[in-house]
This record gives C-alpha cells, structure tokens and sequence, in this order.
C-alpha cells in the first residue's frame, strides 16, 4: 500500500467524525444470505464494522494503521481486531465466509490482493467492495470537488480468477451533516491530510466559503450531501 493509503492513522478521529456511514440496502446486497463470518479488510476506524456487528454477525477487522485501529478498538472494544492488509491478512485459511472492502479496495496490488482475499475465504465465499462516491451532479457537491481538485470517479472493481464473474449494483442516498462534519469529511481525505499546515487550513477555508455563499448551503445549520454508493461482489470459484 503507499504511503498515502496509510495516512489516515495520524488523522483517525477527524475520519471518524466525518466519514459518513453505508446505506444498509447496499449491505442487503453484499453480504451472504444467513449468519456467515464476516472479515471487513481495510475496516478503518470501524464505519462498516460496527454496522454488520449491529446484525449480530461475526465480525473481523483488519487494518494497516495503528491509530485506526486504536479508534476501532474503542467504540467496538468486543471485535477481533488486527494489523494487517489486503496482501497479507492475519487469519487462517477458509476462516471467513465473506470478505468485504469498504473505500479501500483501489489501494490494493490485485496481483498479491486477489489470492490472499481468496484464501481466508471458505469454499464459494464472497468478496465485495463498497464505495460512497460524492454525487458530483449536485452543483455544490461538483465546486467542493472542484475545491478538492479531486473529482469522484468511479471505482475499478476487476479481479479475475479464482473469482467468478464480478456483479454490480449501485444505492443514491443523501447524508446529512453540518459545517463541522462538512470539514472533517474534507480534512479526512488522504492527499488533504499529507499537506502542509498553510494548505490545509487554505483548502478548508474555502470549504468554509462554499457553506458560507452557495444557495443551496448558505444561512443552513445542516447540508444533504447526496452519495452514489458503489458497490461490486464476486463469488470465489470452487
């Protein structure tokens, strides 16, 4: 993973206070039908983990950040929790009966990812990945784009064998939050977290300006910034 992949363990409060949740119709669709054991890789500060522990399933996570994990372990203190990526995951082999991969699967080396993923899972298990992608047909979610000079695209959700055929389904929904959310979900990205203090408190400001001057935000206490979850799963070929 590189070094921007791992820098949310110095800013894991701030992603914890802005990140926003999934929508529980895209878990509907990722996880396997039943009580299947779950290993959320990538878990982060817990935004996915604590929602499939909510349906009372088995859950693992998996982390390369220590800091992630110390929030992990703090609002979920009862979740098996471990240091360790999508290259080299902790856990025995066929342990798991699904694996799925929130915000973080475009970090990856498919090549060394994919048969490891593959490995913890048991015979015809399930691999999914997730996305909240920011809804860019909105005209203000487009200009914090814009601010951002990141622009969402859709993710690539390929894996080849020993996977069978990747499905796909995508949920639009709206989070609400207000301006100090707003910032956090901002300052939580990865590059914005990597800039000097000036640039960052810049950037920020102009987020400030945005919330201050829009039509659609200006004079609000809280914003619905609309999302396009992405999501993809494949089935380990048996």
């Amino acid at each position: 993973m590189s070094d921007e992949a791992t820098s949310f363990g110095s800013a894991s409060a701030v992603y914890e206070r802005g990140r926003p949740p999934y929508p529980e119709e895209a878990l509907d669709w990722l996880l396997p039908a039943g009580r299947p054991r779950v290993l959320d890789l990538g878990a982060g500060t817990g935004k996915l983990t604590r929602q499939i522990a909510a349906r009372g399933l088995s859950v693992t996570a998996v982390d390369p950040s220590d800091g992630m994990l110390a929030e992990l372990r703090r609002v979920l203190p009862g979740v098996p929790a471990h240091e360790g990526t999508a290259e080299h995951i902790p856990l025995a082999d066929g342990s798991v009966d699904a694996v799925v991969c929130a915000q973080a699967w475009h970090w990856v080396d498919l090549v060394r990812a994919v048969p490891e993923t593959a490995r913890v899972l048991s015979p015809g298990g399930t691999l999914g990945l997730i996305w909240n992608l920011r809804d860019e047909t909105t005209d203000w979610v487009h200009r914090l784009g814009d601010i951002l000079r990141s622009p969402e695209q859709p993710r690539r959700t390929d894996l080849g064998a020993p996977y069978g055929p990747v499905e796909h389904h995508t949920v639009r929904w709206t989070h609400r939050l207000g301006l100090d959310e707003l910032l956090d979900l901002v300052a939580s990205r990865s590059y914005v977290i990597l800039l000097s203090d000036g640039d960052r408190a810049g950037l920020l400001d102009r987020v400030r300006h945005l919330a201050a001057t829009h039509p659609d935000l200006a004079g609000r206490d809280v914003f619905d910034l609309p999302y396009v979850t992405q999501c993809a799963r494949a089935t380990l070929m048996t």
